[in-house]
């Protein structure tokens, strides 16, 4: 169950914000203050399953041959087998474009080398580089959590924002998402919540309401 208070953050963004032709996403911004993010082992890099999921489409590929690629056909929005690996190192538009339509990569973990070396320039600097999974791994669970899953990345900076889930979702279930968030971001500061200035909630086109 949802923090009350969370809840009625929420309740607040949502209903602070006039209804658009389009999905809005909903945020959270963290602000940190008394920390050094120039030191690597202070950033936030956390992976975040969403109790909730986002509620949006998250498009999952995965680099793969043999067995994997017969499973993931099942489950994966995309199977690229190790012969496309060239195709796609030949083309950086069709390489570009497919970075930008797909939320995560997944690849066989023998084919990562070669996914570093004819797709890394692209897909690197995008932070698209795919997950490794064993060959012989069932991907189903893999990619089911991949597609409620945020990345919380604060980088060099002391404000990051991270999606929390959509407008049309429950608010009761935007908040569960948000506090693990906060949980898990206050898990990783060096003196917790003390590491934290504030913390907003606001959607797409919406304005900022403070949580904390």
């Amino acid at each position: 169950m949802a923090d009350k208070t969370t809840l009625e953050a929420v309740k607040k963004a949502l209903e602070g914000s006039p209804q658009r032709k389009f999905k809005e996403s909903v945020e959270i911004a963290i602000n940190l203050k008394d920390i050094d993010l120039s030191v690597p082992k202070n950033r936030i890099a956390e992976d975040v399953i969403l109790p909730k999921g986002r509620g949006r489409d998250v498009k999952v590929a995965i680099f793969c041959g043999g067995e994997l690629a017969r499973k993931s056909k099942e489950v994966a929005d995309m199977v690229i087998t190790p012969e496309q690996i060239d195709e796609f190192a030949g083309d950086k538009k069709k390489t570009k474009k497919l970075a930008s339509q797909t939320t995560y990569f997944l690849a066989e973990a023998p084919l990562m080398p070669l996914i570093g070396k004819k797709l890394g320039q692209i897909l690197a600097t995008r932070g698209k580089m795919p997950r490794p999974i064993p060959p012989g791994a069932d991907p189903t669970q893999v990619v089911t959590n991949l597609r409620k899953t945020v990345s919380v990345k604060s980088k060099d900076r002391k404000t990051f924002h991270a999606p929390v889930g959509t407008r049309d979702m429950n608010p009761e279930d935007i908040a569960e998402n948000v506090d693990l968030i906060l949980k898990r971001v206050i898990g990783r500061l060096e003196r917790g919540k003390m590491n934290i200035s504030s913390v907003y909630l606001k959607t797409t086109m919406g304005p900022a309401v403070r949580l904390m």
